[in-house]
């Protein structure tokens, strides 16, 4: 294949960075117990035909999702918004720290080696951050550089990504982590209606770390050269996670037109990311698009004229462990790293969606 694209030692007209990120190595990580779509609906005593049908054809067969303990008179009761938070703390630092020591073990690295951590979480809100509990937890050196993303959604993963990676060009040679941790069990709501039910089918938790670093042409993993960015600012509200004052805590909310709009803006932000490289879509390689749901990737399968191969990890997440929320690319990575079929030369495109609505790409080269 032949491009016009700058050659590997001179990329500076596609990045605008004098550095060059490059993957180190990733790790991942689940909550302790995984449930079938059909055992949920036992658990949760869902009886409404139309609740169950959305379950049952999301496309997951399991997901990790610490529930409810069970009321002495069974089934389960909706917890109050303090004890979510507390699971959030408690989930997103657990599964935080053991994706991070993953991470590094990939990496060939330590916990000494890091410099800079950012996390990434919307599943709940902690103050200090993430990131300082889990210095604090696996006793990193307090001299570690952090920062934390907090609210953006799904999508913020790759926002998390451009930060560390412009972090990194300017500390070449030096270790960060993007650290995604989502305890979607924390926000979730047990009401009924059919609006809580299309959360409540489709997320389950997990956590995601990429370890990066710049400017040591030994790491073998791809090199990140250009991001690209979409507002839809006219489904500002489609996805949102506000306050429920009926229920009393917080609640999310996914508008049924959500795949129709992503998929309608795919093509765009994927043009801009590939203006200027002379790359064309075709010449991508290697597709990680976020499990974001069974439509979503319809939808942006069909938009950007993919193939369902072209889609497997992220099919295959969205099958094993549900939306992922901000981690999901990452579990896709992790798969394709492992599957050992990406070539020096390939191009791969990482594209995540979230509330804003927003639309976050990134192209790589191994």
């Amino acid at each position: 294949m032949t491009t016009s694209i700058a050659p590997a030692e001179d990329l500076s007209a596609v990045t605008g960075r004098t550095e060059i990120t490059r993957f180190a190595g990733v790790g991942t990580a689940v909550s302790d117990t995984s449930y079938s779509q059909t055992e949920l609906l036992e658990i949760l005593g869902i009886e409404d035909t139309r609740i169950r049908s959305v379950f049952l054809n999301s496309a997951i067969d399991r997901r990790f999702l610490t529930l409810p303990p069970e009321s002495p008179g069974g089934g389960r009761e909706p917890e109050p918004q303090g004890d979510l938070l507390d699971k959030h703390k408690k989930l997103a630092v657990d599964m935080g720290c053991r994706a991070l020591e993953a991470c590094l073990k990939s990496a060939g690295a330590t916990l000494s080696d890091l410099r800079h951590l950012c996390c990434v979480t919307s599943t709940g809100f902690l103050t200090p951050g993430l990131s300082a509990l889990i210095i604090r937890e696996l006793g990193i050196d307090p001299h570690c550089g952090r920062s934390d993303i907090v609210g953006m959604g799904c999508n913020a993963g790759l926002n998390a990504l451009n930060v560390v990676a412009g972090w990194s060009a300017a500390h070449p040679g030096e270790l960060g982590v993007v650290l995604c941790s989502e305890a979607c069990s924390a926000a979730y709501a047990l009401d009924g209606t059919m609006r809580t039910a299309v959360v409540n089918s489709l997320f389950g938790d997990g956590s995601a770390a990429l370890a990066v670093v710049s400017g040591d042409g030994r790491v073998p993993g791809p090199r990140v050269l250009k991001f690209a960015s979409y507002l839809i600012t006219d489904a500002l509200e489609a996805m949102r996670y506000d306050w429920d004052r009926v229920q009393d805590r917080f609640s999310f909310f996914l508008d049924p037109q959500i795949p129709y709009v992503v998929g309608a803006h795919a093509e765009i932000v994927v043009d801009r990311l590939l203006s200027g490289t002379g790359l064309r879509r075709g010449d991508i390689g290697h597709w990680l698009v976020h499990s974001g749901g069974k439509k979503v990737i319809d939808a942006v399968v069909v938009n950007l004229g993919l193939s369902r191969h072209d889609v497997r990890h992220t099919t295959g997440v969205l099958r094993d462990y549900g939306n992922l929320s901000s981690g999901s690319f990452l579990f896709s990575y992790e798969r394709l790293a492992e599957e050992g079929v990406a070539r020096p030369g390939d191009y791969g495109v990482l594209m995540t969606m979230g509330p804003g609505s927003t639309i976050e790409t990134a192209l790589i080269q191994w």
